[in-house]
């Protein structure tokens, strides 16, 4: 193992914790915010201050903001009968970045999952529900296919629709571009589930 002085050992072992980032890439992380110029570690340094001081959730939604209530839920142009049901944050910004869904969101924050020891009382279920209201009339399921993403989907949609409300799930199948040959099973399947006319 190289051996370096102990403020860059430090800063590769942070770096390090980071998901998705081993030793090796942590290494060209530190060596390169070594290089960068002494103001622009400050500016790299106070954004994740920033960002880990002035970030919140969302009263309404649950969203990520640094004003509450968030952009979104302030903005009375929105379709208020539709609320968009997704498991974090960067599933509303992924959802937003196609200019196609007008109405609300809720931020579930994880997925039910019995395996981990998460149930429906350690995600924010609760606060969806109160939110229905009589111009609420359709909930928009758009959880991860997965098996905990499909597992909150069927939990909320049991909860949703006794109280009459219309609870959709967004499709599922072969993305624009991929090879019917080199899609699995189950992709497959929900493809042909999710088929329309044409």
């Amino acid at each position: 193992m190289e051996q370096y002085a102990a403020p860059i050992n430090k800063l590769i072992e942070e770096m390090s914790k980071l998901p998705g980032i081993g030793r090796k890439t942590a290494q060209r992380l530190a060596f390169h915010i070594l290089d960068m110029r002494n103001d622009d570690v400050v500016k790299l340094a106070q954004s994740i201050v920033d960002a880990k001081k002035y970030i919140k959730f969302c009263s309404v939604c649950g969203n990520m903001t640094d004003k509450d209530p968030c952009s979104i839920c302030s903005n009375v142009k929105r379709d208020e009968s539709v609320i968009c049901v997704v498991e974090d944050a960067r599933d509303v910004a992924a959802m937003e970045r196609t200019r196609e869904f007008k109405g609300y969101y809720h931020v579930l924050h994880g997925t039910i999952s019995p395996i981990d020891g998460i149930g429906p009382d350690d995600i924010n279920i609760k606060g969806l529900i109160t939110r229905l209201d009589e111009k609420v009339s359709e909930i928009i399921l758009a959880t991860n296919p997965t098996i905990e993403g499909e597992a909150t989907a069927m939990y909320i949609s049991r909860l949703v629709k006794p109280m009459g409300i219309k609870v959709t799930r967004i499709a599922h199948g072969i993305p624009i571009g991929g090879d019917i040959e080199y899609t699995d099973e189950v992709t497959l399947v929900k493809a042909l589930e999710g088929r329309t006319e044409i």
